[in-house]
């Protein structure tokens, strides 16, 4: 079985909801290379692309399997979440010759709009999967909320999609960011906000990122619990820089293409210091121990950077220069045809580059 560590970098699945007005629209279209898919015809006035408004749950479907095919967008946009549902109900009732969702009587109908609608979601789930970003937005409802183990009731705001359909909404995104007005009441008379007059000032636009007792929320990327409602702030996340085909990964097997650094200019008659048999090695010459490097570098290598008192980042620093890798790609997981061929091969270029890198820090350093 495969064991796969790490962090895996890949498109977001990101879900925006908020009373109506608030700007979701306007925040989900800084979003890279936008397509929206306007369900309710919020975005006539916005100069975004976007598909033919769905007339049908079929449409809708057929729409997300044309971007799974054609990869038309970096970002796929469902605008709102709650009138495709509105659809999807639709075509529940229609399918069944039903007049409404509660004419199938104990619940049964959202039990199929749920099933229906999470056909949608693990669509959706293979766009990202191909690198789309998908984001759902979704109008906010208040409704009045009592905890089971607790007395009193208060009000809480949630996504204006159904019972069944919310829950599964919420599993399926890596962030549900929940956008409101902030308001402040302000006591003006002097007699304390329980007792004196209060005037209400504010109406700042915040999204909040972190579940709370009155709203739902969540993310997985340490984001503050309280936000400006601005793309920047989440930017980092979803613009994660694309690591580009490496020359290593175009084509370096038997025949390692090395110009970058057979170009450099090396003197002919300088010292670089290349590993003798590990067998005739003599023990006076072994380098010390503060210069050892990992024994998970490939031998011909680490006994070149050995000898030279190369270290680990000096490599990763000139082979980033060039293009090969990015520079926290570990040594040990350079392919083996661009270490003999590019690394041991052309070693007196590669030298060459770190004894440049070295003078453009200006500090001194042992031949």
């Amino acid at each position: 079985m495969e064991i796969i560590r790490g962090k895996q970098p890949g498109a977001k699945k990101v879900v925006v909801y908020g009373p109506e007005g608030i700007g979701k629209s306007t925040f989900v279209s800084k979003f890279p290379d936008p397509l929206f898919i306007d369900t309710e015809g919020s975005t006539k006035d916005m100069d975004v692309a976007r598909t033919p408004a769905p007339s049908s749950w079929s449409m809708l479907m057929g729409q997300v399997q044309y971007v799974l095919e054609n990869k038309i967008c970096r970002t796929l946009i469902i605008d709102t979440a709650d009138w495709a549902e509105t659809l999807c109900i639709a075509h529940i009732c229609d399918k069944n010759q039903k007049d409404s969702v509660e004419s199938f009587g104990y619940g049964k109908g959202y039990v199929y709009v749920q099933e229906e609608f999470g056909r949608l979601l693990n669509k959706l789930e293979e766009v990202v999967k191909e690198g789309i970003n998908v984001v759902l937005t979704a109008h906010a409802k208040m409704r009045k909320f009592e905890q089971p183990d607790e007395l009193g009731a208060y009000d809480r705001w949630e996504m204006k999609l159904s019972k069944n359909v919310a829950p599964i909404v919420k599993e399926w995104a890596d962030m549900v960011l929940f956008c409101n007005y902030k308001t402040m009441v302000i006591n003006v008379d002097g007699q304390g906000a329980q007792k004196g007059k209060n005037k209400v000032q504010g109406g700042k636009r915040v999204m909040f990122t972190s579940h709370h007792p009155c709203w739902d929320a969540k993310n997985r990327y340490n984001l503050p619990e309280e936000c400006e409602l601005s793309y920047e702030v989440i930017r980092h996340i979803i613009e994660i820089p694309e690591n580009k085909p490496t020359k290593a990964q175009e084509g370096l097997k038997k025949e390692v293409d090395i110009p970058d650094f057979m170009s450099i200019p090396v003197d002919a008659d300088e010292e670089v210091s290349f590993p003798t048999e590990p067998e005739k090695k003599n023990e006076a010459t072994k380098v010390p121990e503060v210069f050892k490097l990992s024994e998970t570098i490939p031998r011909n290598l680490r006994d070149l950077m050995e000898g030279n008192l190369v270290s680990e980042e000096e490599i990763q620093s000139v082979v980033a220069q060039k293009g090969y890798f990015p520079k926290d790609t570990p040594i040990q997981n350079y392919p083996e045809d661009f270490i003999n061929g590019v690394l041991v091969g052309a070693w007196k270029q590669v030298y060459q580059c770190i004894k440049t890198l070295r003078e453009s820090y200006e500090i001194p350093f042992d031949k």
